[in-house]
């Protein structure tokens, strides 16, 4: 009953705005302020205002909405340590595990690898280049001098 007091008093103070507006010859303002003043009272007459204030007063609403907030915080923690890190003995949610062959071959030497001249540094012919291979690319360095001369020509 209160709520619906007071918002039939906010569209009256609304509905006289909007007349001293439409006094001042500004009508567009005017129906502008009648249309906001007019929403409360539609509201109240749709149950909405009602509906609300039952909602509102209610403690057991409350408490389901502090749940929704707790299982909203639990679930954005557990998020961002999972994207931290993992902890002790957890594997991601996607992930592939070791076979037996490869879990064997973990405690093997470098010297008995399956593939030991893949892991040894090649050593080429020296500096010369090979016939038929093409030139080594350029050094990081030159490919700025590019840029520079951009920037020089454009007075930045």
């Amino acid at each position: 009953m209160l709520a619906e007091t007071i918002c039939s008093a906010v569209s009256a103070a609304g509905l006289g705005i909007a007349a001293v507006a439409a006094y001042r010859k500004r009508f567009l303002a005017a129906t502008r302020i009648a249309a906001y003043a007019l929403v409360p009272v539609a509201l109240v007459l749709t149950g909405v205002v009602e509906w609300v204030s039952g909602m509102v007063f209610k403690p057991a609403v409350w408490l389901g909405f502090g749940l929704l907030g707790l299982s909203w915080v639990l679930f954005m923690t557990t998020r961002a340590i999972e994207r931290r890190g993992r902890g002790a003995g957890e594997e991601p949610a996607g992930a592939v595990r070791p076979s037996k062959a490869a879990k064997a071959g973990r405690g093997r030497s470098p010297q008995e690898a399956v593939a030991p001249a893949a892991s040894a540094p090649s050593l080429g012919q020296g500096s010369r280049p090979q016939p038929g291979s093409r030139p080594a690319p350029a050094a990081p360095a030159d490919d700025f001098s590019d840029i520079e001369a951009i920037l020089k020509k454009h007075g930045i």
